[in-house]
């Protein structure tokens, strides 16, 4: 598969966000084993994680947070739908995460047709989810935009033209968004491998290079 640098290298991209992230306006969210904080933090509790993250933008006075592209995480404890039937726990997160505060609008970053969307309801989930299809240069790839507002999927359907710089969805509250404190899951796949309106974010250790090989790391949709 191509890097999507050099796909895109030619190509003004629209930061996903309506703005550049830099560290004029976000910080870097470390959800590691390495974060020595996160485990005085109930993160099964949802309000109380809500109040961990955003203590962090509100300290550091910026609108957003961002990281996680092939992080190993520890905050997937809080639910069951990241333990397959195998028992191969699932924690690589193969996506970006962008937390900020509810209501903030989304972007498409390149023109796209819509290819799927539904909420992807339950504890822990994805909730409202939209993945758009892109053609580049004869190449065709997918984004995906999980943890959205449920509001965003009324007036949808499927090869809706959705044109670069529009906004098109927004973060969603909790528990709507899947019971996560806001932010936007946002991820590129090359195959979507049959998935319609859903795609895994997160996989396990043994299936790490599988997916890299598929999820590239959506850094320059960003403009971090």
């Amino acid at each position: 598969m191509p890097y999507i640098d050099n796909l895109l290298s030619d190509l003004a991209v629209f930061p996903v966000m309506g703005e550049k992230l830099d560290d004029s306006n976000s910080i870097l969210m470390d959800f590691s084993p390495t974060n020595l904080e996160l485990p005085s933090v109930e993160i099964s509790n949802t309000e109380t994680f809500n109040r961990y993250v955003f203590g962090l933008l509100h300290k550091a006075g910026r609108r957003f947070g961002h990281g996680g592209y092939f992080e190993h995480r520890v905050i997937y404890s809080r639910s069951t739908v990241f333990a397959t039937a195998e028992e191969d726990f699932r924690d690589i997160h193969m996506g970006v995460d962008i937390w900020a505060e509810a209501g903030t609008p989304v972007f498409a970053p390149l023109d796209a047709v819509v290819h799927s969307f539904q909420d992807n309801a339950g504890f822990g989930n994805y909730g409202p989810t939209i993945i758009l299809q892109h053609e580049v240069g004869g190449t065709v790839f997918f984004s995906l935009y999980g943890h959205l507002a449920k509001t965003d999927l009324i007036h949808l359907s499927p090869g809706q033209v959705i044109s670069k710089g529009e906004e098109f969805c927004h973060l969603g509250p909790y528990p709507e968004n899947g019971d996560w404190p806001p932010h936007l899951h946002f991820q590129i796949m090359w195959d979507l491998m049959g998935n319609v309106g859903d795609f895994p974010g997160v996989c396990s250790h043994r299936e790490i290079d599988k997916y890299r090989q598929i999820c590239p790391d959506p850094a320059i949709l960003i403009g971090h």
